[in-house]
């Protein structure tokens, strides 16, 4: 035996030992950095100063790399990252807070070798088509069934107004953009120099020098965006108002049963009695299936009493009110089945109650809750769908219609809890002529502030991107109203039963670039790092043609 091929083979063993434990714990760290940026059980709206590096991790471990290593990896970080991110799913159900990090976890495992490929054919410039595949799985991540809005890097910074306020333009993809470029360039001059180039003083003037093109673009941007944040928030002293209550009943949704819907419908009334007399304001808003039995269906066909009772008991109450309400409820409908039986189905609605207590219209929820609410692959996946059932879980059909009400010559839309993170609804509803956005939400079952926080720093986005108010009446937080700036004028306290009455501006004055165009700028970052890819993959092969054509015209 040769001790010195011994020794050799220690050393190769253990610098491939230190290399992964290196790798795993930039993943470690980067995981951690993605939640901490984020509203969490330390830090109550996020750590969000750190969102410019909290992805520099990523490309530092993605360095490190094997090509046929990179989508185990990507699946290490996708999962932790997400079970930490999104760790007050355990509450909704054992399995969701594994279903939902293996689903990114899987995305990783796609686009950490995209990353690996940028970061090895583009040299100088692979930073930012790192950015750009970065930013093409944020987008890709809100499409199809599975489309979930949490964790897009820009929603961090929704505690800075200042630096939101591009959204007008080209949404939360903007804002994305500014704070994931600085990690991925970040990365690579570590990557390219070692951390020591930033000991050293002359190290780091040359590091300037070479850099000064990418350095100069991007204060530029940044300056863009300080400058758009100061000069274009708009000025809506002078717009018509709207004065509403917002009733958080603070009622645990676990707790099913007619003793609770009561139960339910007393704090309501109450708190809804306590804001008209102590504000009269223009309109009452309740919060999502704030009242559970469906109003239309047992108010038509009376086939259970306690039910139609309870009912009756609301609509006497609505018709003694000279206001108009706002009432999310569960919707039951008769509809013809293929074989022309009357079935019932349900939605997840909201109902606008004039002021005389008769029903002006409903709007019907269309994008449902992936698995919670809508499951259409019973036939592919009859187990899972078996598993949902057995665990109560409450399917809805989806709506339709982007429903504009008007009261009062005020017209707003509803959309209902996580709708309000998918910019392209609230776009939709404004669009079809909504003057305000009302979001109806219910996040109580996570029993977690930071759930509810981080819903709430997406739904700020709405209001930027079309400069309209938006106020959220929520079961137990956080119930609030924003304004057209994306400023929290005010909230109510979560998991207090209560109200919150204030004034929103109706500001309709200005149109927005995002409006009119949608996500135009997602699609060209996504296009852009398919560009990318595609001619760095090209440019390789066809070198290795022409050095195969060589070696053979050698020959």
């Amino acid at each position: 035996m040769n001790p010195t091929l011994n020794r050799a083979q220690r050393r190769l063993t253990h610098s491939g030992l230190a290399n992964t434990a290196i790798t795993v714990g930039y993943l470690l760290i980067g995981a951690v950095l993605f939640a901490a940026v984020f509203p969490n059980v330390v830090v109550r709206f996020g750590v969000y100063p750190l969102a410019f590096l909290a992805v520099a991790p990523v490309p530092l471990a993605i360095r490190r790399m094997r090509w046929w290593s990179t989508p185990f990896y990507g699946f290490f970080y996708g999962f932790i990252a997400y079970a930490l991110f999104n760790y007050w799913l355990l509450t909704f159900h054992p399995l969701a807070i594994f279903i939902v990090p293996l689903i990114y976890a899987t995305y990783f495992a796609v686009f950490f070798p995209l990353m690996w490929l940028a970061g090895h054919l583009f040299g100088r410039w692979a930073f930012l088509v790192q950015a750009f595949v970065w930013l093409a799985y944020e987008w890709f991540r809100t499409q199809f069934y599975l489309g979930y809005s949490y964790g897009i890097m820009g929603y961090s910074l929704f505690p800075a107004p200042t630096l939101i306020q591009t959204a007008e333009l080209g949404g939360v993809w903007i804002v994305s953009f500014l704070v994931v470029l600085p990690s991925f360039f970040l990365a690579q001059m570590v990557n390219d120099h070692g951390w020591n180039v930033f000991v050293h003083r002359s190290r780091i003037v040359s590091l300037i020098r070479w850099r000064r093109l990418e350095l100069i673009a991007y204060a530029a941007f940044f300056a863009f965006t300080v400058a758009w944040g100061v000069l274009s928030p708009v000025d809506y002293r002078d717009a018509p108002s709207w004065d509403v209550a917002l009733v958080q009943q603070n009622i645990d949704p676990w707790q099913g049963g007619f003793r609770t819907y009561e139960r339910s419908l007393e704090v309501l009334l109450d708190q809804s009695n306590r804001a008209i007399a102590e504000h009269d304001p223009d309109v009452v808003i309740w919060s999502e299936t704030s009242f559970v039995p469906s109003i239309d269906y047992h108010t038509r066909y009376r086939t259970d009493q306690e039910r139609y009772e309870l009912v009756r008991t609301l609509r006497d109450y609505l018709d003694g009110r000279d206001i108009p309400f706002v009432i999310g409820n569960s919707d039951g409908q008769l509809r013809r089945n293929s074989d022309g039986e009357l079935d019932r189905v349900d939605y997840n609605a909201v109902l606008v109650f004039n002021e005389d207590g008769t029903i002006q219209n409903t709007y019907r929820k269309l994008h449902l809750v992936p698995f919670t609410e809508h499951f259409p692959f019973e036939r592919q996946f009859p187990w899972l769908h078996r598993m949902l059932v057995e665990n109560d879980t409450t399917f809805w059909e989806a709506g339709t219609d982007a429903t504009v009400f008007e009261l009062d010559g005020v017209r707003f839309s509803t959309p209902i809890c996580f709708e309000d993170t998918f910019g392209y609804l609230s776009r939709d509803f404004v669009r079809a002529g909504a003057q305000i956005i009302v979001n109806l939400t219910n996040d109580l079952w996570s029993y977690s502030e930071p759930s509810a926080m981080q819903h709430l720093g997406m739904a700020v986005f709405r209001t930027v991107e079309n400069r309209r108010s938006m106020v959220r009446s929520t079961n137990g937080g956080m119930t609030a109203i924003i304004d057209p700036n994306g400023a929290i004028t005010d909230m109510y306290p979560p998991f207090r039963e209560g109200y919150l009455a204030g004034t929103v501006p109706i500001y309709t004055e200005r149109d927005t670039l995002y409006n009119a165009w949608g996500d135009w700028l997602a699609w060209v970052f996504t296009g852009l790092a398919g560009i990318f890819l595609l001619v760095g993959v090209l440019r390789i092969w066809s070198r290795s043609l022409i050095d195969k054509a060589r070696a053979t015209i050698g020959k």
